[in-house]
C-alpha cells in the first residue's frame, strides 16, 4: 500500500490583520444554540457549582459569558491576539469574566487553577501542541476536564456553503490533525480520554442572513483561498439565494473530553 501523501504546511491566520473586526458578526450564533452547546457541556462535568473555567482561545467572548453563567465562574478567556481580546473586553463583558492576554502553551494562571478548559475551533491554531497539551494539564485540578471543540482530518463537516468553495476540503485536511493524532497528543500529556461525541448542529437563521454573515468570511478556511476562489463562490451564493435553490442542512460538531490525572 502506498503511503498517504504529506499533508501540507498552512500559514498561521492573523487574527489581528483584519478577523478581529468582523468575527463577532460573522461567527455570531442564536442564543438557544449557544444554550445547547452549555447543556452538552455541562453533561461532562461536575455537578457542582461554581465551576472555575478556561476559555482557551476565547477570541471576541463569543462563548465566555455563557460559560459564567452555566458554570459560575470566574470564568478566564485567554487569547492570544489583542484584537480579537480587545473586541471581546467591549462586547462580551460579565463580572465574573476576565479576558487574559495568553496562550496554549503559555497560558497565564498558576497551577491547578482550573475546573476545567474549554477549547472552541482553537486547537489547530496552536503551534506547538505538544507544550500546550502539558500547559493545559499543569492548569487544570486534579481529576480536571478538556473540552475541545474541534474539527478533525477524517471527519470534514459538510457545510451549506462547502460545495460553493470546492478546494476547502483539501484546505482543512491540510488544516485540521484526525481525531486519534489529538487523542495521542493529550494522552501523552497524561490525559484519560474521556468521550468523543459528535453532536448534531441544527441548520438555524435565515438563510439570508447566514449568507450575510458568511461574507465576512470569519471562517478561518478563507484566508487560503484566493480572491478569484471567493469571488466565484459568493457569485455562486448569491445566485442561488436569488433562486431560492441553497440546500439548507444540518451538520455535525465534534468535541473529545478529556480528564487530568488525579
Amino acid at each position: 500500500m502506498e503511503p498517504d501523501p504529506p499533508v501540507p504546511t498552512l500559514p498561521p491566520v492573523d487574527y489581528d490583520q483584519v478577523q478581529h473586526q468582523t468575527y463577532a458578526r460573522g461567527r455570531a450564533l442564536p442564543a438557544e444554540a449557544i444554550q445547547r452547546y452549555m447543556t452538552t457541556f455541562g453533561d461532562y462535568l461536575p455537578a457542582r457549582r461554581p465551576l472555575v473555567g478556561v476559555d482557551l482561545g476565547s477570541g471576541t467572548g463569543r462563548f465566555t459569558p455563557a460559560l459564567a453563567e452555566a458554570f459560575g465562574g470566574p470564568i478566564h478567556g485567554v487569547e492570544p491576539a489583542d484584537g480579537m481580546r480587545r473586541t471581546a473586553e467591549a462586547g462580551a463583558r460579565h463580572p465574573q469574566v476576565t479576558y487574559l492576554a495568553g496562550r496554549a502553551e503559555a497560558i497565564p494562571l498558576p497551577g491547578a487553577a482550573a475546573d476545567f478548559v474549554l477549547m472552541f475551533l482553537s486547537w489547530h491554531h496552536v503551534s506547538d501542541k505538544p507544550a500546550a497539551a502539558r500547559e493545559i494539564a499543569r492548569v487544570l485540578k486534579p481529576g480536571g476536564r478538556l473540552i475541545l471543540r474541534g474539527t478533525f482530518r477524517d471527519r470534514i463537516p459538510d457545510h451549506w456553503w462547502r460545495g460553493y468553495f470546492p478546494r476547502t476540503w483539501d484546505i482543512e485536511r491540510a488544516m485540521f490533525e484526525s481525531e486519534a493524532e489529538t487523542c495521542a497528543r493529550f494522552e501523552a500529556a497524561g490525559f484519560r480520554t474521556v468521550a468523543s461525541v459528535q453532536m448534531e448542529v441544527p441548520f438555524e437563521g435565515d438563510i439570508a442572513d447566514l449568507v450575510a454573515r458568511l461574507k465576512f468570511r470569519a471562517v478561518s478556511v478563507f484566508e487560503h483561498l484566493t480572491e478569484a476562489e471567493i469571488a466565484e463562490g459568493f457569485a455562486c451564493i448569491d445566485a442561488d439565494l436569488a433562486a431560492g435553490t441553497i440546500a439548507e442542512k444540518a451538520t455535525s460538531g465534534d468535541f473529545i473530553v478529556f480528564e487530568a490525572a488525579s
